[in-house]
């Protein structure tokens, strides 16, 4: 039990990457206020949180027996969205994200799906269910998602706290490594087509 709880929290930590969230919300991260952030990354968490939870304790029953749909249609769509995203980031900077968004009071939706919400930790949360009870699962999403929230708040402090001093090095480092990041999920992105039109490919007749 406490093995599996320990996997299943490492595992969705991980795809959550406080490092790599801070780069999908540059521009949130560089918009606003400490406050105004906290409390629109709090709300997605509380959105992407009820959505791990639901799928901890229904499995991929969500999508075979609810939606009716085969888990490798969700693999390609999330993979062509997260592909859009990066291609448009290369391309325009922070400016192509928040360009895909609405004023703040309406963020927190947009946090939850896709940057938090994805094929890869719907199916770590699916895995957590299935491991151990899934009181111990939620438990897992719950401490895993604590944890993103505070390293991407701390991450936002400690950029507030740099741009005060060093500015334009801040500007360049973020764009520098907000671009290189991109390649990195447009990567990612085309691995879950890949994965998803495998998926298919082997089990064409099945709706999971």
């Amino acid at each position: 039990m406490p093995d599996a709880f320990a996997d299943s929290l490492l595992l969705l930590f991980v795809l959550l990457n406080p490092f790599l969230m801070s780069i999908y919300l540059l521009d949130l991260i560089e918009g606003l206020e400490a406050g105004v952030f906290r409390n629109v990354l709090v709300r997605g968490t509380f959105i992407a949180g009820a959505v791990f939870i639901l799928f901890a304790g229904a499995g991929d029953a969500v999508f075979s027996s609810v939606l009716q749909v085969r888990f490798s249609a969700f693999l390609i769509f999330g993979g062509v969205v997260f592909l859009i995203v990066a291609v448009r980031y290369v391309m325009q900077g922070s400016e192509a994200i928040r360009d895909l968004r609405g004023p703040p009071e309406h963020l927190a939706g947009s946090i939850a799906m896709p940057f938090m919400i994805g094929p890869g930790t719907v199916s770590a949360s699916i895995l957590a269910g299935s491991r151990q009870p899934f009181l111990w699962a939620a438990l897992a999403v719950v401490a895993a998602l604590t944890l993103t929230v505070i390293g991407v708040i701390l991450l936002k402090l400690l950029h507030d706290f740099v741009k005060t001093s060093n500015e334009s090095l801040v500007r360049r480092y973020i764009d520098v490594v907000g671009r290189v990041s991109a390649f990195v999920i447009g990567t990612i992105a085309i691995e879950m087509i890949l994965k998803g039109v495998d998926l298919w490919l082997n089990r064409p007749d099945s709706v999971t």
